[in-house]
C-alpha cells in the first residue's frame, strides 16, 4: 500500500487550474488508521493519482469517519498534492485559489465510496 503523503516526494506537475478537472485521477490507495479505542472514530488518508501524463499528478487527504458508514475530510485545507496549479497566464495560484481548485477535485472523486470500501473489512 503506497503511504498517502508520499505524493510530496513526487516531482511537482505545473498545471492550468483550468485544466483540473481533466486530470483522470484514481485511486490508489487508501490507510485505515485505529487507535484501539472503541470511542475514537476511525481515521485514514487516502491517494488518488493521474500517471496518464509524462509526470504523475497526486492528491491526498486525511479522513474521519463522522458516524458509522459517513465520512467527512479531516482537514479540508490539508489537501497535499504535487500539483502547482497556475492560472490562464502561467502564474501560480494563491494559495486559497489552491484550495478552492483542490476542494473541486475531490468533490468530484468518489472517494468516500473507496474509504467505505477500506473500512468495510477493517471496521474500527
Amino acid at each position: 500500500m503506497t503511504p498517502a503523503w508520499i505524493v510530496y516526494a513526487w516531482p511537482p506537475l505545473l498545471w492550468q487550474a483550468s485544466r483540473a478537472p481533466q486530470l483522470h485521477l484514481t485511486h490508489l490507495s487508501t490507510r485505515v488508521l485505529s487507535f484501539g479505542d472503541e470511542e475514537s472514530p476511525c481515521t485514514g488518508q487516502t491517494l488518488w493519482g493521474d500517471s496518464t501524463a509524462k509526470q504523475s499528478a497526486g492528491v491526498a487527504w486525511d479522513w474521519v469517519e463522522v458516524q458509522e458508514g459517513v465520512v467527512a475530510m479531516a482537514d479540508p485545507l490539508g489537501v497535499v498534492t504535487n500539483l502547482k496549479l497556475l492560472d490562464e497566464r502561467g502564474e501560480a495560484l494563491n494559495q486559497s485559489e489552491v484550495a478552492v481548485q483542490l476542494h473541486q477535485l475531490v468533490h468530484a472523486l468518489p472517494w468516500q465510496t473507496e474509504v467505505r470500501r477500506a473500512l468495510h473489512p477493517a471496521h474500527c
